[in-house]
C-alpha cells in the first residue's frame, strides 16, 4: 500500500508496521493535520529494555513527521500487571517501588523526544492520575458493561494462560479494561486518536478503539509493530545475561554498544532501519558488504544505536574501549571493572563481582567448560587467586577488568 502521510510512509519503509485498525482513515488523518498518539509503558523495573525500543522509536518518528507523542507511564496499571505474553503473573510492587522506577524511566524518553507546550511537543502523563480515583461500582456500570467476557476470553493474553492451564487472576483479567479506559481518558484530555504498541497488544488496543466509539462516538485508531526477532528466530533483546536495558544505571554503555556490535550478519540492515536514523541509501550500501567487511556495518550500527540512547560521547567511548581491547590488545576504558585490594581476589569472587556469573556455582561451571580466560589465557583452576590487575573474559563477547586499588 502507498501511504499519503509521511508518518505512515516512514513507518512502512523502516519496517515498523504490522496491523492497523483502519489504515486508509488513519493515513488521511495523518496527512490532513496533527495526530496525537500514545504508547503505554508500565514501571515494573528501573529501566525499560530493548523490547520497548521499537515503540519509543515509533514515537520519535511520529514527532519527526509533525505529530504529537504522548508517553503514558503506568503508575496505575503497574499495580495490576499486564498478562500479555506472560506465562505467570507479575510480582506486585508497592507504591514507593513504582515511583522510583518511574523516576528513572522518565529520563530515557528525554533522549528520544522533545517535550514542551507546542502542538507537536511530547507530553508525559501517569495513568494513576485517573485510575487511582476510580470508584468500583460506577466504573463497572459506565465502562465494564461495554466489554464481553466471551470476547475477552478469545484474546491471546488470556488464551495463553488458559490453554496452558496456568492461573490468571481476576486482577490481571481487568488489565485490558483499564488499558482501554486509559485510551478513553487520553482521547478526552489530549484529543488522542492513535494507540501504538507491539503485536501482543493488538487485542488491548482494539478494546480501546471500540470503547471510545461506544462511549463518545468518536473514531480512534490502533497500530502495532511486528514481533522483532533475529534471523535465527530468537526474540529480539533476549540474551544469556538477561534483558538489554536502556538506562546506563542498569547496563553499562560499553555492554549496550557490544550488544549491537554482536548483531548477526543477516540482521544488520533490519536493525539499522528500526533502531537508528541511518539513511536508507547508506543502509543499502552496508547491506552489500561481504565477508569481514560486514564488521564495518556492525560498528556503524553500534555507534548509531548507542548515540541515540546513551549520547554521542558514550558511544565514542564504548567504540574506543572495544578498539583498545580487541584490536590493540589493551584492557580498561569502559569495560566493567572491579576494584580489588592489596590481597587480590579469588577467581570465583572476581567473576561474580564483575557480574559475569550470577553465583560461584555458575562461575565454577563456566571454568569447567573452558569458557573463562584471564589475560586472554584459558584457566581451569577454580581456586585461582588473582593478585592484581587483570582482564577477565567469559566466551568471546563478555569482558571485564580487575583494577588494583
Amino acid at each position: 500500500m502507498t501511504y499519503k502521510s509521511e508518518f505512515l510512509r516512514v513507518l512502512d519503509e523502516r519496517g515498523y508496521l504490522h496491523q492497523i485498525t483502519d489504515a486508509d482513515a488513519l493515513d488521511a488523518a495523518a496527512a490532513g493535520g496533527v495526530v496525537s498518539a500514545y504508547v503505554g509503558f508500565d514501571c515494573t523495573a528501573p529501566s525499560l529494555h530493548i523490547g520497548n525500543l521499537v515503540s519509543i522509536m515509533m514515537l520519535r518518528k511520529l514527532q519527526q513527521t509533525g505529530h504529537k507523542p504522548i508517553v503514558l507511564l503506568g503508575g496505575g496499571t503497574t499495580k495490576v500487571g499486564d498478562p500479555s505474553g506472560k506465562d505467570a503473573g507479575r510480582q506486585l510492587l508497592d507504591d514507593a517501588r513504582i515511583a522510583g522506577n518511574m523516576a528513572t524511566i522518565k529520563r530515557i524518553f528525554e533522549r528520544f523526544l522533545t517535550f514542551g507546550d507546542g502542538p507537536t511537543d511530547a507530553v508525559m502523563v501517569n495513568n494513576a492520575d485517573w485510575l487511582d480515583k476510580l470508584e468500583y461500582i460506577p466504573f463497572l456500570r459506565d465502562i465494564g458493561r461495554h466489554f464481553s467476557i466471551n470476547r475477552m476470553l478469545t484474546f491471546d493474553s488470556v488464551k495463553l494462560r488458559l490453554d496452558r492451564e496456568q492461573p490468571l487472576s481476576f486482577l490481571e483479567f481487568n488489565y485490558m479494561i483499564l488499558q482501554a479506559y486509559d485510551y478513553l481518558e487520553l482521547s478526552r484530555r489530549f484529543g488522542c486518536r492513535l494507540q501504538m504498541g507491539g503485536s501482543d497488544q493488538w487485542g488491548n488496543i482494539v478494546n480501546g478503539t471500540d470503547l471510545i466509539r461506544r462511549v463518545d462516538s468518536k473514531d480512534a485508531f490502533g497500530l502495532t509493530t511486528p514481533l522483532i526477532t533475529t534471523s535465527d528466530g530468537a526474540k529480539m533483546g533476549k540474551t544469556a545475561n538477561g534483558a538489554v536495558w536502556l538506562h546506563e544505571d542498569s547496563l553499562p554503555s560499553y555492554d549496550y554498544w557490544q550488544f549491537w556490535r554482536n548483531t548477526q550478519d543477516a540482521d544488520v540492515g533490519k536493525f539499522m532501519r528500526l533502531f537508528t536514523e541511518i539513511p536508507e541509501a547508506e543502509i543499502r550500501r552496508y547491506e552489500a558488504l561481504e565477508g569481514a567487511e560486514i564488521n564495518t556495518a556492525k560498528k556503524a550500527l553500534a555507534d548509531a544505536a548507542t548515540a541515540l540512547c546513551r549520547g554521542a560521547e558514550a558511544a565514542a567511548a564504548a567504540a574506543e574501549t572495544a578498539r583498545a581491547t580487541f584490536e590493540a590488545g589493551e584492557a580498561g576504558g569502559d569495560l566493567p571493572s572491579l576494584a580489588i585490594g592489596a590481597d587480590g581476589i579469588g577467581l570465583l569472587d572476581a567473576l561474580v563481582g564483575l557480574n559475569m556469573a550470577a553465583s560461584k556455582g555458575e562461575a565454577r561451571r563456566l571454568i569447567r567448560g573452558g569458557g573463562v580466560k584471564v589475560d586472554d589465557v584459558t584457566v581451569s583452576d577454580e581456586a585461582l587467586h588473582l593478585p592484581g590487575a587483570a582482564k577477565l573474559s567469559v566466551g568471546k563477547k563478555r569482558h571485564g577488568v580487575l583494577v588494583a586499588g
